[in-house]
């Protein structure tokens, strides 16, 4: 199981994306999205994320180099897996549920608290206007293929969206990093943790690796 070591950036919620860019790069904890375990989707863009919080915010950056471009979903908790997006699940630890939170290149976003891929509750206007997001990609409807993009997307989310007390925080979360692009024109899945199963499946919670505070 991978695990990672979730730095400390005081105030990380409240930086531009110049400023969050430069604090991960010197103080976050980095790695990589790699594991393409599908066979029949072989094409592998090259993903790195950061990871920081602050005294109330969980932190991710992404950087991606890849081909396409793909912006269809430009309204929040449409099909944004479609897209050229990137994501975080994570455990809820006090219920066994779990969240996914997922962001297209232009940012985005569906989040949701999950039992299952089948039973879930999307988060609300006023839960989705708490999230810092970051995107390096202006709004708009986008499809471009067969060329290569560089881009980045960040997302700062409150520990109290996802069950977590900020002044009592537990000693790790459970969590899995995505990378895809469903309707792309070189369709990929990609993880941080492997997730070992016959098809295409993020909403896997025993795949998840581990966040250390």
């Amino acid at each position: 199981m991978n695990t990672l070591k979730v730095p400390y950036i005081e105030g990380i919620e409240k930086m531009s994306f110049g400023e969050m860019d430069l604090a991960m790069e010197t103080g976050g904890c980095k790695s990589v999205i790699g594991h393409a375990e599908w066979k029949e989707y072989p094409y592998r863009p090259d993903v790195t994320f950061s990871v920081a919080r602050s005294s109330t915010h969980l932190a991710v950056l992404y950087h991606v180099r890849g081909l396409d471009l793909r912006a269809v979903a430009t309204g929040d908790n449409g099909n944004v897996w479609e897209d050229s997006c990137c994501e975080m699940f994570i455990s809820d630890p006090s219920d066994g549920t779990y969240y996914n939170f997922e962001m297209n290149c232009t940012g985005t976003l569906l989040a949701a608290k999950r039992a299952s891929r089948e039973s879930a509750r999307h988060f609300g206007p006023e839960e989705l206007s708490q999230i810092t997001r970051h995107s390096t990609i202006p709004k708009g409807l986008i499809e471009i293929n067969g060329t290569v993009f560089s881009w980045s997307i960040g997302m700062c989310v409150p520990f109290r969206l996802i069950g977590v007390n900020p002044e009592h925080l537990p000693v790790s979360l459970r969590a899995n990093f995505y990378k895809c692009a469903d309707k792309s024109a070189h369709p990929h899945f990609l993880s941080w943790n492997p997730v070992e199963v016959p098809s295409p499946d993020f909403h896997r919670p025993e795949f998840f690796g581990e966040l250390v505070f």
